[in-house]
């Protein structure tokens, strides 16, 4: 029996035209778009569609545009009969992920994620705070760097655990720098800085998390009806006061993406479904297991690769 788990991709995966195709040939894909520009009040399927892409990139943009790809994606897989075991998102697409398990409507998820950007933006000034990509050391040796250069007054820790070898920092921008050249002293291939609007998924993130809480409070939440894989644990979950705690945790906590992972091949997934633009999660998927099937639904033509090779499952 297929076990399968749609996985939604986080910023940085915003791309001008994204759904395009969809959208000017359904109009049930069409609406998605049409509603997330009537809830904010801003032209954003013009952003996504026509950009200009430094635009598109804007936390408070890309954030409610990934969502709303995402999960137009996630529903039309399963009007075609496909339907997810367990959902997952990386970070921003955490919420993607609990909108498609029916915790949260389409309308609360992209005005919520729209309201998260703006707090995360508030929080830290642009420039001020910093993310880079450290290839080549494992968590323990990297969080003895980080934990050392924030003894030393600026703030670094890890954020985003990838796959094996591939894991993100995120703090001030001189603890970024720092914790930077020091991973490299000590064994470190590349660190490569990110280019994001601030220090994401850091302690520089608690005053944006009590705006989420009282944010996130005032929305009706339901129980999940397929469980979620949540990020700041890597565990299984279905309660929507948990899913409301760990969606404010999240935003100051490390991304466990790798153990997220690990989880759903516990749980027996054998189909990852990453359903939004690019193929980034699918990367990291295979990074953790090489025979484990992916798929990347963006456009007509890998939705019907899709359609294809699920005859085979069924």
């Amino acid at each position: 029996m297929t076990k399968i788990a749609f996985i939604f991709p986080g910023q940085g995966s915003q791309t001008v035209g994204m759904g395009q195709e969809f959208i000017s040939q359904e109009s049930a894909c069409k609406e998605f778009y049409d509603q997330a520009d009537q809830l904010l009040g801003i032209e954003l399927s013009k952003l996504m569609l026509e950009g200009p892409q430094e635009d598109l990139t804007l936390t408070y943009h890309a954030q409610p545009a990934l969502l709303t790809t995402g999960v137009m994606i996630a529903e039309k897989l399963k009007k075609a009969g496909i339907t997810p075991d367990f959902t997952a998102g990386h970070s921003l697409g955490e919420y993607a992920a609990i909108v498609t398990s029916g915790v949260m409507t389409f309308a609360d998820g992209v005005q919520a994620v729209h309201n998260r950007g703006i707090y995360m933006n508030e929080a830290v000034p642009a420039g001020e705070g910093a993310m880079a990509a450290i290839l080549g050391l494992n968590r323990d040796e990297l969080k003895q760097v980080t934990d050392s250069v924030t003894a030393e007054g600026e703030i670094v820790q890890l954020a985003n655990l990838n796959c094996p070898g591939q894991i993100v920092i995120s703090g001030t921008a001189k603890g970024v720098e720092l914790a930077s050249e020091k991973a490299k002293e000590v064994g470190a291939r590349r660190a490569i800085p990110l280019v994001v609007s601030g220090p994401f998924h850091s302690e520089l993130m608690r005053p944006a998390a009590s705006k989420l809480q009282q944010m996130l409070s005032k929305i009706d939440m339901q129980d999940a009806n397929v469980p979620v894989i949540a990020n700041v644990n890597a565990q299984p979950v279905t309660s929507k006061a948990v899913i409301l705690n760990q969606l404010v945790e999240q935003l100051y906590s490390p991304v466990l993406w790798e153990d997220s992972v690990r989880t759903l091949l516990a749980e027996g997934v054998d189909v990852f479904i990453e359903c939004g633009p690019g193929k980034v999660l699918s990367g990291l998927v295979k990074k953790v297991d090489r025979k484990v099937k992916t798929y990347c639904v963006y456009d007509e033509a890998t939705f019907n690769q899709l359609i294809e090779a699920a005859k085979e499952w069924s």
